[in-house]
């Protein structure tokens, strides 16, 4: 869903739920997701987002500026690394006591974190899908989020592990529904959309802040 707040457009993520409230939250990515009662209307969220408008934004310009001032990446303790939309330091994703290469280490983790995260995803949704891929590899690439093959083998890139969970879903699900439609026809974007309807968010979210997400 798309706000306007003054002169600025933001673009929302809205789950609904049983839940009492509706609740605001800006992951450090960028993310904006507002968390709203079942049967809540499109007026009642947009209304909700623009009176806490000012503050959104501030915390949008504070990414926006963390993200493009220029740094070297620091493997030392002060050091702040996204994983699953949230940013920790680097002794709570990985030992670093009497450790050398930890540039390597680190990278071990996110292999092994997005290795774990995909399988979990995935089950979930071969499920809804009736799907089942033959495999799936988690790689590096600097070009491709997902992929599969004719042969229904599946390859994610490990830099997933750094993004929100409901943008890693987005790339399983959109994988996945290759092994039903082979191209981007309209039957495959109705298939995405027949899981997760606000795909689109996803993508652009990839677009804008996929290129921050690395090491």
């Amino acid at each position: 869903m798309k706000i306007q707040v003054g002169e600025q457009q933001i673009e929302c993520h809205v789950e609904y739920g049983t839940r009492k409230k509706l609740s605001i939250h800006v992951h450090p990515s960028g993310l904006i997701t507002v968390k709203a009662p079942n049967r809540t209307s499109d007026e009642t969220v947009i209304n909700a987002v623009r009176r806490h408008g000012s503050k959104i934004v501030k915390q949008l310009q504070a990414i926006e500026a963390a993200r493009t001032a220029p740094k070297v990446k620091a493997y030392e303790d002060e050091g702040k690394f996204l994983h699953l939309g949230q940013y920790y330091s680097l002794h709570e994703l990985i030992e670093t006591d009497g450790r050398t290469e930890e540039e390597l280490q680190l990278k071990k983790f996110y292999f092994a974190s997005c290795k774990k995260v995909i399988a979990e995803r995935i089950r979930i949704y071969q499920k809804q899908l009736k799907v089942t891929p033959k495999s799936f590899i988690i790689e590096e690439s600097k070009t491709k989020w997902g992929s599969c093959s004719s042969a229904k083998h599946l390859t994610f890139n490990y830099r997933l592990a750094m993004a929100p969970i409901e943008v890693i879903d987005y790339v399983v699900i959109h994988e996945l529904c290759h092994l039903l439609h082979m191209n981007h026809d309209r039957s495959f974007w109705r298939c995405v959309g027949s899981v997760m309807k606000d795909y689109k968010a996803k993508e652009a979210f990839l677009a804008k802040y996929g290129h921050a997400m690395t090491l």
